[in-house]
């Protein structure tokens, strides 16, 4: 079920009021984060507008509802948070802008012509994690990983990308992976289960579905003693064991920096690269609660 609403505008009085859709996939601190970053940079624009904000609920359906919607509303310019967000809103209009953000690759999603020039109505922020810095990561906290299992949702174009890089990365560290995929968020405690006694770990990518049913993940996985390397922070709040990610408040901020841009006419999505954060801007988190229930040491990584 869809939920939003207008929310207060922001600017000062006799300026052109900007009208901003926002759809947001689904609710978890990742895609939150995001949300609240790319408003923080509107306000601190000073740009006047006021901001129509859905969330889909993880609805595809919602999604090509709200997309209409907020075409048919004629917003100025819509901010589209997470891949099947964005496919909806690129689906419903190729004349309003529309900026993206915590989706993995625009190109590779048909969002865009090329990551580095769009050529349509579409920009935004790549949430690309460092995959390998996170392998890195799971060999220093788990020397003994011989096997990994990917956990993922089959329905995002996004996930299909961070799997491939995720058999690249163990490849090279001669660690054997097996897929694990679910299709819905009913599936993932059934999926995790079957990995137990399979897998010395799992790795669980920025996958929306299974950022959303974190908790899940870790109830099962932790019971187990099976460390969940993460893709990110909000997922190991929620229980995972740790991840080297990087900032979704930053990656929103940024977001909303490309979309002052487009909205003040300095510039267009059609020739504006996507953006990343740089990995410096990358941070390590861990869950100490979850590394005590499992028994790991993360002392060899502090």
């Amino acid at each position: 079920m869809a939920t939003g609403g207008l929310a207060a505008c922001s600017g000062t009085s006799g300026e052109k009021k900007f009208k901003i859709g926002v759809l947001q996939l689904t609710e978890h601190e990742a895609l939150d984060q995001a949300n609240k970053g790319f408003v923080q940079a509107l306000d601190d624009s000073g740009i006047s507008y006021t901001i129509d904000q859905q969330n889909a609920q993880n609805d595809q359906s919602a999604c090509q509802t709200i997309a209409q919607k907020l075409v048919n509303d004629g917003d100025d310019l819509i901010l589209a948070i997470a891949t099947p967000a964005a496919q909806a809103v690129a689906g419903a209009t190729t004349e309003i802008p529309i900026v993206g953000t915590a989706i993995t690759d625009f190109a590779a999603s048909g969002l865009v012509a090329s990551n580095d020039a769009p050529g349509g109505n579409v920009t935004g922020t790549s949430d690309l994690t460092p995959v390998d810095d996170q392998f890195d990561l799971l060999i220093q906290l788990l020397p003994d990983a011989k096997k990994v299992g990917v956990l993922y949702c089959t329905a995002e174009s996004n996930s299909d990308v961070q799997v491939q890089m995720a058999e690249e990365a163990a490849a090279k560290r001669s660690l054997e992976v097996t897929r694990y995929s679910v299709s819905s968020s009913n599936e993932i405690q059934q999926v995790v289960e079957s990995m137990v006694g399979k897998v010395d770990a799992c790795y669980a990518p920025t996958d929306n579905t299974i950022a959303a049913g974190m908790t899940t993940v870790a109830m099962v996985a932790n019971e187990n003693k099976l460390p969940v390397i993460c893709g990110e922070k909000g997922m190991v709040d929620n229980g995972g064991l740790a991840t080297y990610g990087i900032d979704y408040n930053k990656l929103g901020y940024k977001a909303g920096e490309m979309a002052v841009k487009i909205l003040k006419g300095e510039s267009k999505p059609a020739d504006m690269p996507i953006e990343t954060l740089d990995a410096s801007e990358c941070t390590l988190s861990t869950n100490e609660e979850t590394a005590k229930a499992i028994g790991v040491d993360l002392s060899v990584i502090q």
